[in-house]
């Protein structure tokens, strides 16, 4: 069992909470029909108006979801479902959707922390204030053995350009230009680790993208100014303090219920490109191979994953997706489980935490080791983001968030753009002027 070693001045949590105080609110649709060419009726939230989630967006886009604290992960999403503007029913995306871990080695290998785990992380929610909720409402957290915690926001914000097609009438187009900005349903908690802040962050676009993010902001560790060697930077006046470098592997646990059924597909695609003959251009080749047990997937060029959907299809009769796009990350080679990007498990109740798992009976502690080679009929998705924090001057006080994170793109959920204009809305297919 991996554990938490030197614990300078990060707590553990009560052994009481090691079990999470507040039940997930979970549920699984019936068993889809092979082929089916609609999806089911998504299920109205599982939550009572207090837990509830709701915000319509530029272009009529509707997002809908629970919420729930857990006093390990903090903020845990349930029961999230998209509906664009013309679909007649919610479609469901996830089942869940929270934290799964937060792993910071330090360079010198002298304290090592994990920090959902091995820390008060989920007691340690932090009150938001008005300004830091711009527009928004901040909702009040219950949290066991502190009590009331103003620090759920949800608000939107502008994420710049929507699209923008100039249709020039020199290309057979009606001379038109088509432009929209963008908002984005936001929704984050702040949890304090010692004298790191994290700042968990949800965006929900009305194109169907979502986005998750971690900043790390705070303070740099006092007790970490001896980071020489080449084990980390100055900070100060010459040269006699250089604060610990350290890693900072950031965990996801996705549990789809795409179109309101568990049992989805894994798809892994590869394209490979081959260099030009003669005067010839270079050609690329793209293979899908399907997911079918367990995998601890690496990320490389051109090689992407996306979970589909087996209950439901889009108005074109393609399977809707949804595919990830990771961020920039630093892959950490030093324990086992931070070796990979993504993994893909089947659902098993006592697999909740990417490392320092506190399930006794689960056949591990940490992810990897439950990647055995199990058929896929309910995958569990946990993705994983590291970032290197060789710190710097700028870095007090205090600390610039830096932020990790990846984003789940729809593919095939719509058949067209969701926010396609009216009078483009007949343009599915071949372009009017394509061949």
């Amino acid at each position: 069992m991996h554990v938490n070693r030197v614990r300078r001045a990060r707590k553990r949590p009560a052994a009481a909470l090691a079990a999470c105080a507040v039940t997930a609110l979970l549920g699984t649709a019936p068993a889809a029909q092979a082929a089916p060419q609609k999806a089911p009726a998504a299920a109205a939230p599982s939550c009572s108006a207090a837990y509830t989630i709701e915000q319509t967006l530029d272009g009529g886009t509707t997002w809908r979801m629970c919420w729930h604290y857990n006093t390990l992960s903090g903020l845990v999403l349930d029961d999230v479902s998209y509906q664009p503007k013309g679909e007649p029913q919610p479609i469901r995306v996830l089942t869940s959707a929270r934290l799964a871990q937060v792993h910071v080695p330090y360079d010198d290998g002298e304290n090592e922390y994990d920090d959902i785990t091995g820390t008060d992380f989920g007691q340690a929610l932090q009150n938001l204030r008005p300004a830091e909720c711009p527009g928004g409402t901040i909702k009040t957290v219950k949290v066991p053995d502190r009590g009331d915690v103003t620090g759920l926001c949800t608000t939107t914000r502008a994420r710049g350009h929507a699209y923008r097609l100039n249709d020039d009438e020199s290309t057979g187009g009606n001379g038109k230009l088509y432009s929209a900005q963008g908002k984005d349903l936001l929704v984050y908690t702040v949890n304090k680790a010692s004298w790191y802040e994290y700042i968990t962050e949800w965006r929900f676009a009305s194109d169907g993208t979502i986005t998750s993010n971690v900043g790390a902001t705070g303070s740099l560790s006092p007790y970490d100014y001896k980071g020489t060697d080449g084990k980390g930077w100055p900070i100060g006046k010459g040269a006699s303090a250089y604060a610990e470098s350290h890693s900072h592997n950031v965990f996801w646990r996705l549990n789809f219920g795409l179109d309101g059924s568990s049992k989805s597909k894994v798809e892994q695609y590869d394209s490979t490109v081959t260099p030009p003959r003669g005067s010839g251009s270079p050609t690329t080749k793209t293979t899908r191979t399907p997911v079918t047990k367990e995998l601890a997937g690496d990320e490389k060029d051109m090689r992407w994953w996306r979970v589909v959907s087996t209950a439901g299809k889009n108005k074109d009769g393609h399977p809707r997706s949804y595919e990830f796009v990771p961020g920039r990350s630093s892959r950490f080679p030093g324990r086992s489980f931070t070796k990979h990007d993504v993994y893909f498990t089947e659902y098993k109740k006592c697999e909740q935490y990417a490392s320092n798992n506190p399930s006794a009976h689960c056949g591990g502690t940490s992810v990897d080791k439950w990647v055995t080679g199990q058929t896929l009929s309910h995958p569990i998705t946990w993705v994983n983001i590291g970032f290197h924090h060789i710190a710097r001057d700028e870095d007090q006080q205090p600390m610039p968030v830096h932020w990790q994170g990846f984003s789940l793109a729809p593919r095939d959920v719509t058949a067209m753009n969701p926010l396609t204009p009216a009078d483009l809305a007949d343009q599915n297919g071949v372009p009017r002027n394509g061949s």
